[in-house]
């Protein structure tokens, strides 16, 4: 059963010069191990946030930290969620993720399915 559907997009370029105007603002929306990736993969993870967000609900009590989208070489991105957001997903009944990210000619998208 799905539970909810996610879908957002980013301006690499754009969202690259938020960061740096606000360099605190790294640390807030990315968990230690997503910090150091290229341009693009951040401007992903932080629309593969937003879509997980989405799909929830969008609640505002969720954390940034609380959602971590790790890299599998030659499979798809894995969630990993903890606090607010795994407490989220489990007061919905949300057992698995289904989450796709791309980044081309600037723009960086995700698009994630909740299942039940």
């Amino acid at each position: 059963m799905i539970i909810g559907v996610g879908i957002d997009v980013v301006n690499v370029d754009r969202f690259m010069e938020t960061l740096e105007r606000t360099p605190r603002l790294r640390e807030k929306l990315f968990t230690v191990a997503e910090r150091d990736l290229p341009a693009s993969s951040l401007a992903a993870r932080f629309a593969a946030k937003e879509a997980i967000a989405k799909a929830l609900g969008a609640p505002g009590t969720m954390r940034w930290h609380d959602a971590t989208v790790h890299r599998v070489v030659g499979g798809p991105p894995v969630v990993e969620l903890s606090g607010t957001v795994a407490a989220r997903a489990a007061e919905l009944g949300v057992v698995a993720w289904h989450l796709s990210i791309s980044h081309d000619a600037g723009i960086a998208s995700a698009m994630v399915v909740a299942e039940g």
